[in-house]
């Protein structure tokens, strides 16, 4: 079954069809989804969300572009959800320079306090990280040696991908990896071992062809899926066996 590892159903984009959508997973051949939290305002929808459906689990953080709105009384709420059972991840935390939304430093100590909580809760982490990548991996090599850890919707070097996976970190791949532009991606997915990718959406951003520009949804993830056997040279079949397999040992589901 595929299995979605960063997903947004919580996102308004989905409030008017959001359980007959979810509905018709399993029958589309998607197993298991990780909704990840981005901002305060999203915890409590993404609890409700794992709470009414078997195959959702949740992360709680912040995202870097929303840091200005984290303080100690929240970050002590945060401490108290990660205890709940279906939620199996801090994130999405990492550094965003490309929107630059919020300050640099401000960005920093967040991103360093998200993950000595995650390290604190035994978690793994999901790291979003945009046009900061110097500041992202000496940060990771600093506070996150030895966690669990997916650099999702990864957009940076083959050399860069082959040095998180010598950290023993998962490169998140969604779909991206089908644009016909996406020749840093493409290759980042041609040199690293299928047993260092995960499969993702970030639904309802960045649909694949042939649904790029519209809402993304998990049912497309077989197009990812497709790509990254074309570009390995083996079946969609055995990229699909092999990141569920991948995404269990990240997220410790059995």
């Amino acid at each position: 079954m595929i299995f979605d590892t960063h997903a947004h159903y919580d996102d308004e984009q989905f409030d008017q069809d959001r359980e007959e959508l979810l509905g018709s997973m399993n029958a589309g051949g998607v197993g298991l989804i990780v909704d990840a939290a981005s901002t305060i305002r999203s915890w409590d929808e993404i609890v409700k969300l794992t709470e009414r459906y078997d195959f959702i689990y949740g992360s709680v953080g912040v995202h870097p572009d929303e840091v200005g709105s984290l303080d100690e009384e929240s970050f002590q709420r945060m401490r108290e959800l990660l205890d709940r059972e279906k939620i199996v991840a801090v994130g999405e935390i990492g550094l965003d320079y490309y929107w630059d939304k919020e300050n640099h430093d401000l960005q920093k100590k967040w991103f360093v306090r998200q993950l000595e909580l995650a390290r604190e809760k035994a978690l793994p982490v999901m790291i979003h990280s945009r046009e900061a990548a110097a500041d992202t991996m000496e940060i990771m090599k600093t506070y996150a040696a030895g966690m669990n850890a997916v650099i999702h919707c990864y957009s940076y070097s083959a050399e860069m991908a082959r040095e998180y996976v010598k950290m023993g970190y998962y490169i998140g791949v969604g779909g991206v990896v089908t644009f016909k532009n996406a020749k840093k991606l493409k290759q980042v997915v041609e040199e690293i071992p299928l047993e260092a990718i995960v499969l993702e959406t970030d639904c309802p951003y960045l649909a694949p062809v042939p649904y790029r520009g519209k809402r993304n949804c998990s049912l497309y993830l077989p197009y990812v899926a497709e790509e990254i056997a074309r570009l390995k040279g083996i079946t969609c079949e055995a990229v699909i066996r092999q990141t569920e397999e991948n995404a269990r040992k990240l997220y410790r589901i059995n």
